[in-house]
């Protein structure tokens, strides 16, 4: 897994497909946490904590806070006992279509303080 080329406007938090730094506005934050998400992780399928940090260490040493930030953005959400992540279906392109399209985890929650 990698990075694929990022927006323009997210280009300058890169450097060689690299994470460098994050933005401070929460707008900027967000746009780059869901082009991090939707390059990593597959909406279809649930991952280990181990599989996570993996998909994020291509993008960044401190796998532990941008796992942190995509779960607090409520773009990657996490059974209770933090066993599976799962990317969180969005409104848009990224939903699943049919009669067997999930609805997410039931249980799922933000991380403990």
């Amino acid at each position: 897994m990698s990075v694929h080329e990022p927006p323009a406007d997210l280009a300058a938090f890169f450097t060689d497909g690299r994470l460098v730094s994050v933005p401070r506005r929460p707008a900027r934050r967000a746009a780059l946490l869901e082009h991090v998400v939707r390059t990593l992780f597959d909406p279809e399928r649930p991952y280990r904590e181990q599989e996570v940090n993996e998909a994020l260490l291509t993008v960044h040493p401190d796998t532990a806070m941008l796992r942190r930030y995509l779960i607090e953005a409520r773009l990657l959400t996490r059974t209770r006992d933090g066993s599976s992540y799962r990317r969180a279906v969005t409104a848009d392109h990224d939903a699943p279509t049919g009669p067997a399209a999930p609805s997410g985890p039931v249980d799922a929650q933000p991380p403990a303080a």
